[in-house]
């Protein structure tokens, strides 16, 4: 099988054999970042852009270590140091970087669906790291990665989402991603995180966060995000805690081998309790772990694997 997409823009996009190949290369990438010297020549000669309109730590950075370790060139652009502060278009900007000659734009924007105006306009690969609350395709592959890890599988494992559903484009694209590759997915939020018709992404709603736990494999736990919100969504972060926040008691209404997984950044003591966040049964270093190697599968697919075996 060949992968043959120019871009990575969102899960929906993307197949049960996409996804799996996505995986399986990811899987072996990662031994490459346990050697000594952690870098290889895949991607000598090749240029990527990091173009984050939008703050970032973990992703910017694992998309930024994963080129290096395959011996791509890489040059960051942040919205502060752009001509869009000046009053630059989004297509103008990425106009002017494809005229650059790079091999693929790795952007993350506020704006849900900037990716794929880029995408549309532009010759070179574009990756979305992120748009507004549509989609984070390699934060869905990263957590998928991280599962099948631990279980072996992703079919038929009972899978806990909870938090601001509303702004998470990750849970969007977890959603979409894990019940294709044949995962049931239960989600949980206040009512007011709920959004209308998300059913249909393939997940059911729990009633309360006993429920949605209750017997899951895995329980992934999404921050609250404030920046979005406005006004907040609740009363007070003190009974978010005590009814959405995962602790011991919750915990212990899950699978005995329940594993628990969050995207980050984490609002400890909010959405999880400490002792959960550092405890055995969390994946949460080995998401990040992971999202290296998954970035770097991406850009071999992309920028220097089976999509080009014909010209190469």
């Amino acid at each position: 099988m060949r992968f043959a997409k120019k871009d990575i823009l969102d899960i929906r996009s993307l197949t049960k054999d996409e996804i799996a190949m996505i995986l399986d290369t990811a899987q072996g990438m990662k031994e490459i970042s346990e050697r000594p010297v952690k870098k290889v020549p895949t991607l000598r000669g090749k240029t990527i852009i990091l173009f984050f309109q939008e703050p970032s730590t973990r992703t910017k950075l694992s998309f930024e270590l994963a080129a290096k370790r395959l011996s791509a060139d890489t040059v960051s652009i942040a919205k502060s140091s752009s001509s869009i502060v000046k009053g630059e278009t989004l297509i103008d900007t990425a106009k002017n970087l494809e005229s650059m000659k790079p091999d693929v734009i790795v952007m993350r924007h506020s704006s849900s669906g900037g990716a794929f105006q880029v995408a549309q306009r532009v010759g070179c690969s574009v990756i979305n790291a992120g748009d507004g609350t549509h989609a984070h395709p390699s934060q869905a592959l990263l957590d998928m990665m991280t599962i099948r890890e631990a279980k072996g599988t992703l079919e038929n494992l009972n899978i806990s989402i909870v938090g601001d559903i509303s702004h998470s484009r990750v849970a969007r694209s977890d959603i979409i991603g894990l019940s294709r590759m044949g995962a049931n997915v239960k989600i949980c939020a206040p009512q007011t995180m709920v959004p209308m018709g998300i059913e249909q992404l393939g997940c059911s709603i729990a009633p309360n966060m006993d429920a949605c736990v209750e017997n899951a494999d895995v329980i992934m736990m999404l921050r609250i995000q404030k920046e979005r919100q406005g006004n907040l969504l609740f009363p007070s972060e003190r009974e978010y805690a005590a009814l959405y926040g995962l602790n011991r008691n919750r915990l212990a209404l899950a699978k005995e081998d329940c594993i628990v997984m969050h995207p980050g950044p984490m609002n400890r003591g909010v959405e999880i309790a400490t002792d959960i966040a550092d405890g055995d049964c969390s994946l949460i270093l080995d998401q990040v772990t992971n999202g290296v190697a998954l970035r770097m599968a991406l850009f071999y697919l992309v920028a220097g694997g089976s999509r080009h075996a014909d010209a190469d």
